[in-house]
């Protein structure tokens, strides 16, 4: 076991004013990315919302014969609605993994257990998720509007509100001052709570959408039978290229360093110089193939993994990028050795896209070991709209990836940035 460890490639510090500017960034990226989690939820709690609505009329006027009529399509809305819910979180990092498709047919529906949770989840995310992805618009608005309050009070009507509550009119400077204290308790309540408001808006989505024990197992089964032939697949894949290196490469060195030995015999007697000449031949092609041979090594299991660990392996990656990166690892116990070659790989193909494609100006690698996972990011300023089927060798990362039970999200809008976000787990 090993003690925690946080490098910076550039700075080499670990602590001290360093080491605080990294915990505030990290904080702010936390609160950010809870924002966004946040906000983009109300792009299924409103809709959820009016579907509840549209449930709540279809059993109230039930009686009259009007609700059935009303009621017929809610199962095939409430379906569409879960699983753009799932896709939504799915994109920020929670996995809801997908039950079979349900029946949409409305008797059949009302007596799927898949149905009925999607139905408890509509009840909280149509009233709870709508509250919350509600103040994660409204309150960094109002941050920043009574941050910034000082600079825009010389402008606005004498008797305009001076603070985002309603109330409070500012008369002179000092007054105009305080609105930002409130602004900055607004910052503090974005940074300190809305990680923890983003995880329970999607906490019903994750107790209520999410497949069942039963589902959940023969799914497990069929996802585990995937990233099997993915493995091994990607095992196949990884012998083939061994082989070329080794038969175009190294091969071909070591024949030709046995030619010129036997040519060199051949003119020993009877022209020394000559076969000096063929043997300084030979010597330089068993140092090429000798530096191919440990280049093939090299890429089956880099030694610097086992010498200098994760955090030390990745620094040397940073180092030798063409585009300025950065790396802060941050991994309290050693992984499995197949996990930190994975991670290591995937890192090295990352930054090589970055160097051949984005056309980047700098990179940041980040991982984090927590909750005996393996957690990776690397993104880029470049940019953008990088393509997994468009040889970039983000199809191999996946591979190796699967080949471990884990995931990995690519996000890469044209015009940057973009994001690749591994997680695995640390014991496989």
């Amino acid at each position: 076991m090993t003690t925690p460890t946080t490098r910076t490639a550039e700075s080499g510090t670990d602590a001290g004013p360093a080491g605080f500017k990294e915990s505030a960034a990290r904080t702010a990226r936390a609160a950010g990315e809870a924002v966004g989690q946040l906000v983009g939820g109300l792009g299924t709690a409103a809709p959820a919302f009016v579907l509840l609505l549209w449930t709540v009329l279809s059993a109230l006027t039930a009686p009259l014969g009007v609700g059935l009529l009303l009621a017929l399509p809610l199962p095939r809305a409430l379906h569409a609605l879960a699983a753009r819910e799932r896709g939504r979180l799915a994109r920020h990092g929670v996995r809801v993994v997908a039950p079979e498709p349900p029946p949409v047919r409305l008797r059949p529906a009302l007596a799927d257990p898949t149905t009925r949770g999607e139905l408890r989840w509509l009840l909280r995310h149509g009233t709870l998720g709508l509250l919350l992805g509600m103040l994660g618009w409204y309150l960094p608005l109002s941050a920043f509007r009574d941050s910034v309050f000082p600079l825009v009070w010389p402008f606005m009507p004498a008797s305009a509100t001076s603070t985002s509550l309603g109330f409070g009119v500012a008369h002179t400077w000092p007054e105009a001052a305080a609105v930002t204290l409130l602004g900055l308790g607004w910052i503090a309540v974005v940074l300190g709570l809305f990680p923890a408001l983003a995880r329970l808006q999607s906490s019903p989505a994750r107790r209520n959408l999410a497949a069942g024990p039963g589902t959940d197992l023969s799914l497990r089964i069929a996802e585990l039978t995937a990233t099997r032939a993915a493995a091994l697949d990607a095992h196949a894949t990884e012998l083939r290229r061994i082989e070329r290196s080794l038969h175009d490469g190294t091969q071909n060195r070591i024949v030709t360093v046995a030619v010129l030995i036997g040519a060199a015999r051949r003119q020993a007697a009877r022209d020394p110089d000559a076969a000096g000449e063929l043997l300084e031949r030979a010597q330089q092609a068993a140092e090429q193939a000798l530096a191919e041979l440990r280049a093939v090594s090299r890429s089956i299991l880099p030694p610097v993994l086992a010498d200098h660990g994760l955090a030390g392996a990745l620094s040397g990656l940073a180092a030798g990028c063409a585009v300025p990166c950065s790396v802060d690892v941050d991994v309290p116990e050693r992984c499995a050795a197949s996990v930190e070659a994975t991670a290591y790989f995937a890192v090295a193909e990352a930054l090589t896209n970055i160097a051949k494609h984005s056309g980047a100006s700098r990179a940041v690698v980040t991982v984090r070991g927590t909750g005996g996972r393996l957690r990776l990011r690397v993104e880029d300023d470049g940019r953008g709209a990088a393509d997994e089927n468009g040889g970039s060798g983000l199809a191999g990362i996946r591979r190796r990836v699967a080949a471990h039970d884990g995931t990995l999200t690519v996000a890469s809008p044209p015009g940057g940035p973009t994001v690749l976000e591994v997680d695995l787990p640390c014991g496989s």
